[in-house]
């Protein structure tokens, strides 16, 4: 990061999500509680999972995990974003730049794969009862989740590696509030439609790869799932069901903004919002207000702590 172009372009310029100073106070706002209940809510989630002796099973492990990604794929532009609404001059760094676009899609990528990981679960929890335990036990578990950030580490890095290296050498003006890939390539001081093919097909080994495997193993899992009792049909479908909805709010968003954009800015605007807030957001929702065996933790753990008050 302390190449020559870092020395003709030391900071971009940052247009935020609004221009009104009304708007950007109700924004700030609105983001700021937002931003609260997200890491209150993951936080919960993985003290509950952490302590409950009764959620001490591969399924809430790999659920820890992700409210811990969900965390951090927040923190990687919502401080910021906060941080800019009562600025009249939004800026960050070239090396800030360039570390909110390696956190993003290492933190992201990771996450997908994190996904597919809690299917498998899901399947050998649903098809292979008898065998589950011994299948997903911690050893595997940790070794899943290793593999996930490795992937999300490799992937980020192979875009970093490319990018730091573009000769940016006038324009810093990035219509976003913060710095994501495709705007940040557009800004290189040459012709980038042949780099934002090979960046674009980069995101959709990754994305679309995980997001069809999700689609074949939750549809072989929903058909077994129909070929079974009516009581573990409808306990199995309310975890599918609520999985399925968190693949479908993460990715969509990251499909259309990196792999098959748009280019339409304010929808960018909206998707980028939408996954880096609001999915974080709607995950422990999802998770806790649909699963039985986490509203009776949260009881017990009120009930503890009331009892040693």
């Amino acid at each position: 990061m302390d190449g020559g172009n870092q020395s003709a372009v030391s900071e971009f310029i940052l247009y935020g999500l609004a221009h009104s100073q009304t708007n950007q106070v109700l924004l700030f706002v609105l983001f700021s509680i937002l931003y609260l209940l997200i890491v209150s809510g993951n936080i919960i989630i993985m003290v509950l999972i952490t302590t409950d002796r009764h959620l001490q099973s591969p399924m809430y492990f790999l659920l820890a995990n992700l409210s811990f990604v969900d965390m951090w794929l927040s923190s990687v532009t919502t401080p910021k974003m906060l941080s800019d609404f009562p600025r009249k001059n939004k800026t960050i760094s070239f090396v800030g730049c360039m570390s909110q676009v390696f956190f993003a899609h290492c933190i992201a990528a990771g996450e997908m794969v994190l996904l597919v990981v809690m299917a498998y679960d899901r399947y050998v929890a649903i098809c292979k009862p008898l065998h589950y335990f011994t299948i997903m036990n911690l050893k595997r578990c940790i070794a899943l989740v290793f593999i996930s950030w490795t992937t999300g580490f490799v992937h980020a890095l192979s875009h970093l590696v490319v990018i730091v290296e573009l000769p940016f050498c006038g324009p810093n003006e990035i219509d976003s509030f913060f710095c994501d890939m495709p705007l940040v390539i557009k800004l290189a001081c040459m012709d980038s439609h042949d780099l934002d093919i090979l960046m674009n097909a980069d995101c959709g080994v990754v994305a679309v790869t995980c997001f069809i495997v999700l689609l074949i193993s939750y549809t072989y899992i929903l058909t077994n799932v129909f070929q079974s009792s009516k009581t573990g049909a409808s306990k199995a479908l309310s975890t599918c069901t609520a999985h399925i909805t968190v693949v479908m709010i993460f990715f969509v968003p990251c499909i259309f903004i990196y792999v098959w954009p748009l280019n339409i800015i304010w929808l960018d605007k909206f998707l980028a919002v939408f996954y880096s807030v609001f999915t974080p957001l709607l995950n422990p929702a999802i998770y806790t207000l649909r699963n039985k065996e986490m509203k009776n933790a949260m009881k017990r753990f009120i009930s503890n702590y009331l009892s040693s008050k």
